[in-house]
C-alpha cells in the first residue's frame, strides 16, 4: 500500500514528519534512484528503495515493551540533570519511545514502542482506553470528593478533567489507596485531580493500560508484549490486524534526550554499512542530537 514519503521516513525513525518534509524539500531523499522534492509523493514502503543523504533506509520491526517503572527514574532517554532514566533499565536495538510519561516519583506500567499509530491512539481520549492508577492519598476522600472526581470538570493542565471511575481500596498509614480510571491524560492529571478535591498524593502507581497489566512483572523489569497482548491492544484501539503501524506526528514530542512538554525517549540508532546511519549524523547534530518522534500526550 502506497504511503506518503514523509510518513515512511517518520516510521523508519529518520525524523519527525515535519523534519522529513524539510529533508524532502532540500533534495536529500532519493526514491528508486530519483531525487524527490515534492511533498505528498507516495511510495510503497515495502518495495521502494529509499535513501537519505545516500544512505539506504532499513526496515524496522515493530516492538512493544512493557516496563514496570520504579520510582526515581525519569521518562526520557537523556536527562540534563544526570538522573537515572527508564532507558537505563532497557537493552533493545530498536528505537522505541514511551507511550505516556510517568514522573520521577510515579511508578508502574509504562508501554514503549516504535509503533507511532498505536501510540497516538493510546493517547487520544476518543479511543477511550482505560488508564488505571492506584494512588495513596492523605486522609480519606468522602462522598463529595468521590462524586467530584466522577463528574469531572476539575482543573488540570490545559483544561478540565473528564469523568473518572473512582473507588476506595484500602487504608495505610493514615492515608487511603484510591483507584482512579481515566481515558485522557494530561500532565500530572491524576495528582492534580486528587489535589483539587483536597487530597495530596503520596504515591502513584499505574497498574493497567487497556488490556495490559503488570501481573507477574517485578519493579524495574521489562518484557515484550505477547502476540496475543498486541492483538488485544490493537483491537481495543480499533486497529485492524493488518493495518499499517506507521507513526503520525502529534504535537509536543521529541525523540531522544530533549524534553518538551511531553515525555519522550529513544534508543540509539545502529547504522550498518551503506545504510541509514541513524538520526544523529543525518540531522546534522552531534552525539547528543535526536530528531523529533511521535509519542503519546499523556503524562502522570
Amino acid at each position: 500500500m502506497a504511503e506518503r514519503l514523509q510518513k515512511v521516513l517518520a516510521a523508519r525513525g529518520v525524523a519527525s514528519r515535519r523534519h522529513a518534509e524539510e529533508l524532502i524539500l532540500a533534495g536529500r531523499v532519493n526514491v528508486d534512484g530519483r531525487v524527490v522534492r515534492e511533498l505528498g509523493t507516495k511510495v510503497d514502503p515495502e518495495a521502494a528503495t529509499i535513501r537519505v543523504d545516500g544512505h539506504l533506509l532499513r526496515p524496522e520491526r515493530p516492538r512493544y515493551l512493557l516496563l514496570n517503572k520504579p520510582r526515581g527514574y525519569v521518562t526520557t532517554a537523556h536527562d540534563p540533570q544526570g538522573r537515572r532514566t527508564v532507558f537505563d533499565l532497557l537493552d533493545v536495538p530498536e528505537r522505541v519511545f514511551p507511550v505516556g510519561r510517568l514522573d520521577l516519583d510515579s511508578e508502574g506500567l509504562l508501554l514503549l514502542t516504535n509503533d507511532g499509530e498505536l501510540a497516538n491512539r493510546v493517547a487520544h481520549p476518543r479511543y477511550r482506553l482505560d488508564k488505571e492508577y492506584h494512588a495513596l492519598v492523605d486522609g480519606a476522600p468522602g462522598p463529595g470528593a468521590l462524586d467530584a472526581l466522577r463528574r469531572g470538570g476539575l482543573p488540570v493542565e490545559g483544561g478540565v478533567s473528564g469523568p473518572a471511575e473512582v473507588a476506595l481500596l484500602d487504608r495505610e498509614g493514615g492515608g487511603t489507596w484510591v483507584r482512579v480510571v481515566i481515558h485522557e491524560g494530561r500532565k500530572r492529571q491524576v495528582r492534580r485531580m486528587l489535589e483539587a478535591v483536597g487530597h495530596r498524593v503520596r504515591r502513584l502507581r499505574r497498574v493497567r493500560l487497556g488490556p495490559l497489566t503488570l501481573a507477574g512483572l517485578p519493579p524495574a523489569a521489562s518484557r515484550d508484549l505477547t502476540p496475543v497482548e498486541v492483538a488485544h491492544l490493537r483491537r481495543a484501539l480499533g486497529l485492524a490486524a493488518g493495518e499499517s503501524a506507521a507513526p503520525r506526528e502529534p504535537a509536543g514530542r521529541e525523540r531522544g534526550g530533549r524534553e518538551t512538554r511531553g515525555e519522550h525517549g529513544a534508543e540509539r540508532a545502529r547504522g550498518g554499512r551503506g545504510e541509514w546511519p541513524g538520526p544523529d549524523r543525518a540531522a546534522g547534530g552531534g552525539p547528543g542530537h535526536r530528531p523529533r518522534r511521535p509519542a503519546a500526550h499523556h503524562r502522570d
